[in-house]
Formats: structure tokens, sequence, C-alpha cells
């Protein structure tokens, strides 16, 4: 088994707590999406417009558009209408539910949990190299927010639903990155592997998940057994959808916790373009939320670096080079004052934000566009050198 060399002192040591998947996790930085990626090395031959009016015909099933499609791009589609035998929709509603119950407290864990810890890996080098959050990151943000409010509504995964066609235009997106990547002078192959593989896909998985869930929790989330597998099933499936093979794609919150624990011992330690990801990240709240005033901007990215702070730990959050502040206390106050909005709410429900409220602001926060879904894809490594037709 070739290792890349960024990966081999964090594979001897996960090795020896957890064999099976320290060897599962390298094999799986030098596979792609090998379905995906041979539709996009078809559609490569064609002008960018013709690709794209066919990806959109796939999404939409417009046959009479598909009938001069390529062959591998019809396949691609057809298959979506045929779900893996382990999916049971039905399944869904309790993990829909709690997500809109918990939708005050799911953006924080997402944005001061889960992608802080997944930009604390190498996954943050094609971000930092595309300039995915360089170049227009607010929407970037926003996008993300849409996709996965899109997966939590009702019906959202289904054949024709948003959340399943925006799960699939990831997909692509990807496989479209990975090519360009491949052959760009930045990426290292020696050292890093495949771009966007397998292993980290399937790293950042278990991260929406099963780290979300514990995130969510610290926040103040309430939620039963029920609800908890329901939302790892949501998120399973949209991990299916977005092209993770079954072979890293977890099939329980127990074994998606071991993916993130030996996935995450096997990473390096955090490079330059972790530290400069995350503390993008969290700088960019206040433009997501859309808030005008320059001291008001300032305030909310202390809290937000705070929040952050307290959620991914002391030291992690040291190492990524965050302000030096006490995170002491953060999450129960933040606990508390959810607290006293539910209380509050009961009595003075005009006064105080409800389920409804909650759900308009993910709206808010959330990329949509009058013309639709867009499956332009990136024709330039540099996000801000791709162009638009």
């Amino acid at each position: 088994m070739i290792i890349p060399s960024d990966y081999v002192d964090g594979y001897e040591k996960a090795r020896l707590v957890d064999p099976e998947m320290a060897e599962a996790y390298v094999r799986h930085m030098h596979l792609g999406d090998p379905v995906a990626d041979s539709m996009m090395g078809e559609l490569a031959a064609l002008p960018a417009k013709d690709a794209h009016r066919f990806i959109e015909a796939g999404m939409e099933e417009d046959q009479d558009v598909l009938k001069d499609a390529p062959p591998l791009l019809v396949k691609f589609f057809d298959s979506l209408g045929n779900p893996p035998d382990w999916l049971d929709t039905a399944a869904f509603v309790p993990g829909i539910r709690m997500f809109h119950r918990n939708s005050r407290v799911v953006l924080v864990g997402f944005v001061g949990g889960v992608l802080v810890e997944g930009f604390a890996t190498n996954i943050s080098k094609s971000f930092f190299i595309t300039g995915r959050l360089r170049d227009q990151g607010v929407r970037r943000l926003k996008q993300n927010n849409r996709h996965m409010l899109e997966s939590f509504l009702p019906g959202g995964l289904d054949r024709q639903g948003d959340g399943l066609k925006l799960s699939v235009r990831v997909r692509i997106i990807h496989a479209q990155l990975r090519q360009l990547l491949k052959e760009s002078d930045d990426w290292d192959s020696d050292a890093w592997g495949l771009p966007l593989s397998a292993a980290h896909l399937g790293y950042s998985i278990t991260a929406f998940s099963a780290r979300l869930l514990k995130h969510m929790k610290g926040l103040g989330a309430t939620f039963d057994e029920e609800e908890r597998a329901s939302f790892m099933a949501v998120w399973r499936y949209i991990g299916y959808l977005m092209g993770i093979p079954e072979t890293i794609l977890f099939k329980s919150e127990e074994e998606a916790l071991r993916v993130f624990r030996i996935g995450g011992m096997v990473e390096p330690p955090i490079s330059l373009e972790s530290i400069a990801m995350a503390n993008s990240l969290i700088a960019s709240a206040p433009y997501v939320a859309g808030i005008p005033d320059h001291g008001a901007r300032v305030k909310l990215t202390d809290y937000a670096y705070k929040l952050s702070r307290a959620l991914i730990g002391d030291p992690l959050a040291d190492e990524l080079k965050y302000p030096a502040a006490r995170s002491l206390g953060v999450l129960l106050n933040f606990r508390n004052l959810g607290r006293l909005r539910r209380v509050m709410g009961k009595s003075f429900p005009k006064l105080v934000n409800n389920p409804y409220t909650y759900f308009t602001g993910l709206l808010e926060v959330s990329a949509y566009d009058e013309a639709g879904i867009s499956y332009r894809l990136p024709d330039h490594v540099y996000a801000e050198e791709s162009s638009f037709y």
C-alpha cells in the first residue's frame, strides 16, 4: 500500500489503535468517485454549454435532451432512480422533525464546530488552492446552508427534491475539481494522495452527522434515540448521493465516530492552510448573517470565536491560532439563553423567536437564485478565474 508522505506518521500511530480502519482510510486516499469521474471525463470532450445542458437535463429527467447525451451521463442519472436497498425514507421523519426543532443551534454547531474540525485536516488544502471560500466565500457558505436545509425538508431527498439535486450537484462539482486539481502544479499527489479523495469525503460526512450531533447537544439541542438514529440516516443517504463509496460510508453513529477518530489520527498536524481556512470561516459569520454595522460585526466575530473554541476545545483552537479567550461557561450561557427563550416564548410568543422564525432565519442565510439551481461547472482550478457561460 502506497501511503502519501504527509500521512505516514499518522498512519503508524493510528494502526496501533485500529489497524483495520487506519488501513481503510489510507486506501481510500487513492480513490475518488469512479462513476462520476468517468462521466466527467466523457463530458470534457464537449463544449461547456453542452455539458451544462446535459447535466441539467439529467437532473430534471428531460428525456428529449437526454436522447443526445453521452451514454455514461445517461447511465449516471438513471441510477438515481434506483436507490440502495437499505434506503428507508420513512425513517427520515423523526430526524427531520428534530432538525427543525433545534434549528437555532444547527448552524452554530455546523460552522463553529464541524466545518472547523474538517478544515483542521488536509481537507483544507483543496479549499485553499481553489479559493472556494476566498472567492465569493459568503455565497459558498450560504450554498452549504441551503443544501442542508433542503435535505432536511420532507421529500427533500426524493428524486425531484432539491436536497437530492444539490447533493448530486456537489458530487459532480467534486469530480470536476478533482480533475482540475490533479492537473494543477499546486497539488502534490505524492504527499497528499488524490484530491477530494473518498477518505476525505467519508471523514467529512461523519463530521456533518455524528460530530454535529455532539455539538448540537453541547449547545442545548434536545433529541431522543429515535431522532438521533434518524438524523444519522438522513446524512448517510446524503453521503451516498454525494458519491461516497459504501466501503467508507458509515452505517451507524458508532461507526461514524470510529471513522472520525481514526481518520483524525491519520491526518497530519495542523497546516498553514488549516489555520487560514478555519479563521476565514469564523470571520465570515457576521457577513453570512447580513450584519451591516462594523461594530456589531466585530462583536459577533468575537463571540463566534468563543463559541467555536468552546465546541472544538482549547488545544485545537490554539493550534488554529484562534485569539486568546476564556471559553469556560460559554456553552452554559448559550444553553441558558436557549432555555430562557423557550420559557419566554410560551408566555410572549410574539416577542420571542419560535420554530417558524427559526425556519425563516435558515432561509435568510441560505442561497436562493431566481433562475433556480445552477449546474455550471468550474473550468479553472482557481475559483476567481472560472468563467461563466
